[in-house]
């Protein structure tokens, strides 16, 4: 198939409405020195593959795309441009599109397949004349790019981050990357082609040591089926290339890493606009000929891969951290020490509070109601109608065989002392010791905060919100205590997060058969606690709150847990929402800073 076909619709081509998964959304790295509240971060970004396009570069050349957002960089952070604030995003993959009927008594058959075949066709195959990029209609073809009237400088392109997970598949979906295998995308054929975007993801011998320069492998020259190697040839990508290197135009680069909690997956991020600077021939260690193309960052965007790069050294040596004022805030009780640091103002340390992990309840565990435990052998399995803790969750297990919670439940009931399986049981997620690098920082207006060094995958268990439970009927004013925690409504997107089957910007049309009730339990982490007690509110958060029971089957008083709202790249300040004002009375309210696009005013 040709190439260009996946691009540029003919008269009997439509534009499928596919809406990207839900799991993808971008997030905001926070620059250093600048203070940025994850919770305005939208539901999904998608631009232009160039931006403003230089001289040389027709918009005749261009492909047909749906409709973009863009985020321009101010000096307080991130402001979203080109939808609303609140709308869905309308982010059409490049290459969906589908065949109109024609009307004519066609006797070829087409073949048809369950999912989208790898033009975005929807399985369905037909023969359609080779589109001409020399006279194309700029009120036709080019109807579906986006008016841009900004310079290309004051452009940010979303950092996106994705985990491997079909990873490059996930970015064909939303449009960074059609290519599903190859790891250049480009466009037209031959001399007219144009690089658009490339994926460094580690296959070749690339060289990505600099946070701003990247010296790119061409393709070609492996066989996927055989040791069997070949010299590259100046063709499809590879001339791409070249040509992107005389035409001067940005290309979109999407660096891969390993990820640090899975040995054979990679993660994705979105590093932004690049400029190919040379292109030369070197002979491998293989002794092929490869081309080579060092690629230069443009000036004047956030931070992508180099957050990545310094907290992957700052893991390696925390020493090499800097602004610290306490190296280990937990003072051994974690087996990662959690840092205190100020970049913001010459506040020298906390007020005084004893880090513990354990919740310290009003009477001992062994007076409260047992939870019944399960009897399987080894570990347990989903879908067993045996397994008792299967049960109390309601047929099924909580969470997939990689720890991630699949969807959020008024109580989730994990295994305990009382069960028979062994401590690998899948269902034994939160009980586990902390794997993430925390960093409790100053905010520039809210205090102290709480980030983290660590990607934190979508689901994934944060921590548990520890301290002492507050005895109402001897402690009736607790107006002074700013770290208690209650479980007020956090609002319909965290109550039914992944509940339903809505994509990603559709409102949900899940209906739980479970109304919201708040538990009567109230942690206070003024005198105990750990890194818990400094997330901050934010009314579009990145963390929510789960109840877990696993020691005691009291549902009045469970463990209240945190997970991922959805993925969050490091250095991101981690929020949550403390609730609804008027959900349940009796709740003092606060005025809010969170900064979101969707912020109450109050909480």
């Amino acid at each position: 198939m040709d190439r260009a076909r996946n691009f540029i619709p003919d008269p009997n081509e439509e534009l499928l409405d596919i809406k990207p998964l839900r799991s993808l959304a971008p997030m905001f790295p926070a620059p250093m020195g600048v203070n940025i509240n994850q919770s305005s971060t939208p539901p999904l970004v998608c631009v232009t593959p160039v931006g403003q396009f230089p001289t040389g570069f027709g918009a005749g050349n261009l492909p047909a795309f749906g409709s973009f957002a863009t985020f321009s960089a101010t000096a307080n952070g991130f402001s979203h441009a080109g939808t609303g604030a609140n709308g869905p995003i309308d982010a059409t993959p490049i290459s969906a599109y589908k065949t109109r009927s024609s009307g004519g008594t066609s006797k070829r058959k087409a073949k048809r397949s369950s999912g989208l075949a790898a033009d975005g066709s929807n399985g369905v195959k037909a023969k359609r004349p080779k589109p001409d990029y020399k006279n194309l209609v700029a009120g036709k073809e080019l109807a579906f790019l986006p008016a841009s009237n900004s310079n290309p400088r004051d452009t940010v392109e979303a950092v996106h981050m994705i985990f491997e997970v079909r990873a490059e598949m996930e970015l064909c979906i939303i449009g960074l990357h059609a290519q599903s295998m190859g790891g250049i995308d480009y466009i037209g054929n031959g001399e007219d082609s144009v690089a658009i975007c490339i994926v460094a993801a580690g296959g070749y011998e690339n060289q990505d040591d600099d946070t701003d320069t990247l010296v790119y492998s061409g393709s070609g020259g492996n066989s996927r089926n055989t040791e069997e190697r070949h010299d590259q040839k100046l063709e499809r990508g590879n001339l791409a290339l070249e040509r992107s290197l005389h035409r001067k135009n940005e290309i979109r680069v999407v660096r891969g890493f390993k990820d640090p909690a899975c040995v054979s997956g990679k993660i994705y991020i979105y590093d932004g606009l690049y400029k190919i600077q040379e292109s030369w021939k070197e002979r491998t260690k293989f002794g092929i000929n490869c081309f080579k193309y060092r690629l230069q960052r443009e000036p004047g965007q956030p931070d992508g891969a180099a957050i990545w790069k310094m907290t992957q050294r700052w893991i390696q040596d925390a020493s090499t951290r800097g602004r610290v004022i306490l190296h280990d805030l937990s003072s051994g009780a974690e087996i990662i020490p959690v840092c205190l640091v100020n970049e913001v103002d010459h506040e020298k340390g906390l007020g005084h509070f004893t880090y513990t992990n354990e919740v310290k309840y009003l009477r001992p565990l062994s007076s409260m109601r047992p939870l019944q435990g399960c009897h399987c052998e080894s570990v347990c399995l989903p879908g067993d109608s045996s397994c008792a803790c299967g049960q109390h969750n309601g047929g099924d297990l909580p969470y997939n065989s990689s720890g991630v919670l699949v969807f959020r439940k008024p109580v989730i009931y994990e295994c305990g002392e009382a069960c028979h399986c062994t401590l690998n049981c899948r269902n034994r997620v939160t009980q586990k010791e902390n794997r993430y690098h925390f960093e409790v920082f100053r905010t520039t207006n809210r205090g102290w905060g709480l980030r983290c060094w660590d990607p934190i995958r979508a689901g994934a268990f944060i921590c548990e919100y520890t301290g002492e439970v507050v005895d109402e009927l001897n402690n009736l004013d607790d107006s002074g205590d700013d770290y208690i925690f209650q479980t007020a409504c956090p609002g319909e997107k965290t109550l039914k997060w992944n509940c339903g089957r809505e994509l990603l910007g559709e409102e949900s049309t899940y209906v739980s058969a479970d109304e919201f009730e708040p538990l009567p339990i109230k942690i206070s982490a003024k005198r105990r606690g750990n890194v818990s007690r400094f997330m901050n509110h934010s009314c579009s958060p990145n963390v929510f709150w789960q109840p877990v029971q696993y020691d005691h089957g009291d549902d009045k008083n469970p463990h209240i847990m945190f997970f991922a709202l959805n993925h969050i790249p490091p250095m991101t300040e981690l929020t949550y929402d403390y609730g609804v004002v008027g959900a349940e009375p009796g709740h003092r309210t606060r005025n809010c800073l969170c900064g979101s696009s969707s912020c109450r005013g109050v909480f």
